[in-house]
């Protein structure tokens, strides 16, 4: 099983934080996942706000790539409407190449109303912008040629420089939190990639969804999803429970005010159907009730207990990888940086030693 750390790059619940003081306390923390045997580096790609803000992930991965030369990278995700696709099949093949193949590609259309508008896009076209770029790219990652004559993307042929030298098959990931954006995963054969929101059992809907449609699109199974989880590591239960609340509270009310998720657009914005069911499920349980669900969903507390909550989410989900981010919500960097350690120390070996089922059956 693939461990990964993922880098969010918040200051949201810090109180007088520089964003000098984030993005340095959240490459220690990337350094110190590599050098304990994280397997990736993953971040986010966000615009101008405290929730997050990391706007180019691939040019932080090009650094990564030669800072970190022993751990994998990933994008989770770029953000395609934002994006020209042949430039991003440029930078990519370029820092495959340069990090001798240790790139995986992430993509997402993205959901805040308010970087669209920075970006004088609108939400109304993302699904169409997402579906149009992410099939130009993958192709061009196959064959080093892009074209399309799409509605959003008139590209001439042209041949990319430097050419792809690597196969990307199985290491094409799409952020899947509605039913289209299953889809269209579904039709790139790219892994799903999912957050710790809200319990598991609510999740399979769509999980097995995306199974079944690789199944019968490809004829291959599908891959582990890729869970981008939060994490509050101690070593004892004194006051974890407390704090888990706290930090994985604000972050849930970060989440809520970034992407307006209690406004009335998402039901009238075509393909967003699924934000304005979570809106009516806020309404109907409140928000203590989102913040208990999100504590369900994440892990927290002793190594003992967080792998005790790891082995029931694999019942239900079947096999996955992790993409876990310590720092999010104000939680201190001590306590972040603890954590870490501690995860690294007695949990990382343990995950590490999951066999994959769907790789065991194959060697039979």
């Amino acid at each position: 099983m693939e461990v990964g750390l993922q880098m969010v790059f918040a200051s949201y619940g810090w109180d007088n934080v520089s964003d000098k003081q984030v993005w340095d306390e959240e490459l220690r923390l990337a350094r110190l996942a590599a050098d304990l045997g994280f397997d990736v580096l993953w971040s986010v790609e966000h615009h101008f706000n405290d929730y997050s803000f990391c706007p180019d992930n691939i040019q932080l991965m090009s650094w990564l790539a030669a800072t970190c030369p022993n751990v994998g990278l990933g994008t989770a995700a770029v953000i395609l409407p934002w994006h020209d696709p042949l430039r991003v099949a440029e930078q990519v093949s370029m820092l495959d190449y340069l990090s001798n193949g240790r790139f995986r590609l992430g993509v997402g259309r993205g959901l805040a109303r308010r970087e669209f508008e920075a970006f004088r896009g609108t939400m109304d076209e993302s699904r169409e912008r997402f579906d149009e770029a992410a099939a130009m790219i993958v192709e061009t990652l196959k064959t080093g040629f892009m074209e399309g004559n799409g509605k959003h993307y008139k590209q001439p042929r042209i041949e990319i420089r430097p050419r792809p030298t690597r196969s990307f098959d199985g290491k094409v990931y799409a952020v899947a939190s509605s039913d289209d954006s299953v889809v269209s995963a579904a039709k790139l054969n790219a892994r799903m990639v999912m957050f710790a929101d809200r319990p598991w059992p609510m999740r399979m809907p769509a999980i097995q969804k995306h199974r079944d449609l690789i199944r019968q699109m490809h004829g291959v199974e599908a891959m582990p999803p890729l869970l981008a989880d939060f994490c509050i590591c101690t070593p004892t239960l004194d006051g974890t429970e407390d704090k888990a609340r706290q930090y994985m509270g604000k972050f849930v009310e970060s989440n809520f005010y970034h992407y307006e998720l209690l406004g009335e657009h998402f039901a009238s914005v075509k393909g967003y159907d699924a934000y304005a069911q979570k809106i009516a499920l806020t309404r109907e349980i409140g928000m203590d009730g989102i913040i208990s669900a999100f504590m369900e969903a994440a892990v927290w507390g002793t190594p003992d207990r967080i792998l005790r909550m790891f082995e029931e989410r694999r019942r239900v989900v079947g096999d996955f990888e992790l993409a876990t981010s310590f720092r999010f919500g104000g939680t201190p960097y001590a306590l972040a940086e603890d954590g870490l350690k501690l995860y690294c120390k007695e949990v990382l070996p343990v995950l590490k030693s999951w066999k994959n089922d769907a790789v065991a059956k194959a060697a039979e």
